[in-house]
């Protein structure tokens, strides 16, 4: 099944998740939990890269992985469609190989259920 991936848009939801559950590990944080206008049908995501891990081109490339790796998440792990998550890349992501990254962050998804 594949689930279409719709990003957070409003200010109140950035806050709102940052006060709910996180799992952290050495490439991401990821904040999780229930927000009250959501459409549980559709996987609610945001990728966040702060400006101190480089220029735009290295940011884009974190987002673009991290994009990757939620699409093959939803066809291949069960992931619960009723949170929302987002993602904060920490800047050991650019110098790890796509598949270490790919491997800790299904697990990291495993765990939030």
């Amino acid at each position: 099944m594949k689930s279409k991936i719709i990003a957070l848009s409003k200010n109140e939801e950035f806050k709102e998740l940052l006060k709910k559950k996180k799992v952290s590990n050495r490439y991401v944080t990821i904040f999780f939990g229930n927000l009250s206008n959501k459409n549980n049908k559709k996987l609610n995501i945001s990728f966040v890269t702060k400006k101190k891990i480089g220029n735009a081109v290295k940011r884009n490339k974190i987002k673009r992985r991290l994009r990757s790796i939620m699409n093959d998440a939803t066809k291949k792990i069960s992931i619960k469609l009723d949170y929302s998550y987002l993602v904060i890349a920490k800047p050991t992501m650019l110098l790890n190989e796509f598949r270490n990254i790919k491997k800790i962050l299904f697990q990291e998804f495993k765990k939030i259920k």
